[in-house]
């Protein structure tokens, strides 16, 4: 029942984040913020870290939700680079290896994980609710800079789907009695998201 919950959270978000960047349309003359521009690069890395560690944590341990999330991952960065190429924005992944990063933190949070995540099942999938727990908060911070409708569609997706990954990792830890504790997002933003069902994106489907 776990892995049929983890496969359909993931199957779903996919559609909703490949709509969003569809509606992305630059015209003539279009031009970015530098934290816009900022953002996007972020996040192409930060979407690839939870790749990467995921990718990682299925190769050692073989677990769900690790299989399906890192699909929808995949779809995440995808998303943020059709933006850079909109944009015409150099892409901060290119040519990386699994692990490889240009933003000094974001290489320390890949080290950290992965060392954790090692370790144990449970520590992987602690891991795992870590890097959404990250994602969300940072997603929010960002859209905070952001004034272009399109960049912001898109990062919204992409925060519904990192709500939904999270409620599966917890889902996850719960199924092995393990009570998952927040360390990124506020007790009361943590139970909120956990406390409501999995979410729907563009065009009525469920989120990613």
């Amino acid at each position: 029942m776990k892995k049929l919950y983890c496969t359909s959270i993931c199957m779903v978000l996919l559609i909703s984040v490949s709509i969003a960047c569809n509606k992305v349309v630059v015209t003539s003359g279009d031009t970015l913020t530098v934290p816009e521009k900022e953002s996007l690069s972020f996040m192409r890395e930060e979407e690839k870290l939870a790749f990467d560690v995921y990718q990682r944590m299925y190769d050692k341990w073989g677990l769900m939700p690790f299989g399906s999330i890192r699909q929808s991952e995949a779809r995440h960065m995808a998303a943020i680079k059709t933006l850079l190429d909109k944009f015409q924005l150099p892409d901060p992944s290119a040519g990386k290896a699994a692990g490889e990063f240009e933003n000094t933190i974001i290489t320390g949070l890949y080290t950290s994980l992965t060392q954790s995540g090692d370790s144990s099942e449970v520590q992987a999938l602690l891991a795992g609710g870590a890097i959404e727990e990250i994602d969300i908060r940072d997603l929010q911070d960002l859209l905070l800079k952001i004034n272009r409708e399109d960049i912001r569609t898109v990062f919204e997706e992409l925060m519904r789907g990192s709500r939904n990954h999270l409620r599966a990792f917890v889902s996850n830890l719960a199924a092995r009695g393990i009570t998952y504790t927040p360390r990124y997002l506020s007790e009361a933003a943590f139970n909120e998201i956990i406390s409501s069902p999995m979410e729907r994106g563009s065009g009525n489907r469920p989120g990613h």
